[in-house]
């Protein structure tokens, strides 16, 4: 099945697992979790089509990759969750192992790994909620319309080009 190449290298992307002599997650454990994802995201979601997940099967149909048919905002949401509980997961795992020693001159601080895992799963856990808020509004997630006539344009018109544009000043 084509979803569950395009969709694993998409996730590996997104929680940058690109060495491929020594890969964090298993293709079977990115399936699993692309899985998990999709019937996650189908029960907040109501997505164009109706997706059957079956994860004990390993299957997923009808494949949103199909190129007559690719479902992209399916493909983008999913693959968003998964990366937010993949890295979710690495943050769990490394806060447990999170500490500092000192002892006399030397030191050992496992701190920080946790602080940047932590802002890489702030970052994903936003884009993914905005992704289904924008698909949830009738948009197509990952694209935006700004039209000389829209309040986004108005807005930027009004406090950008000069003193003398705004409301009544």
């Amino acid at each position: 099945m084509t979803w569950q190449n395009e969709m694993i290298i998409i996730v590996r992307h997104l929680v940058n697992d690109l060495d491929s002599t020594s890969y964090t997650f298993t293709d079977d454990r990115l399936e699993e979790s692309v899985l998990v994802s999709a019937q996650l995201a189908s029960l907040e979601i109501d997505f164009d089509n109706t997706y059957t997940i079956d994860v004990d099967a390993v299957s997923l149909s009808p494949d949103p990759t199909g190129s007559g048919d690719k479902d992209d905002s399916f493909i983008n949401l999913v693959c968003l969750k998964t990366a937010r509980m993949l890295l979710g997961s690495e943050l769990k795992t490394h806060a447990l192992n999170a500490m500092s020693l000192r002892d006399g001159p030397s030191a050992l601080d496992l701190r920080g790994i946790v602080t940047g895992l932590k802002i890489l799963f702030d970052d994903i856990a936003k884009r993914y909620e905005e992704a289904v808020m924008q698909y949830k509004l009738n948009g197509v997630v990952g694209q935006a319309i700004l039209g000389p006539y829209s309040p986004g344009s108005d807005a930027v018109a009004r406090t950008h080009l000069s003193y003398r544009s705004g409301w009544f000043e």
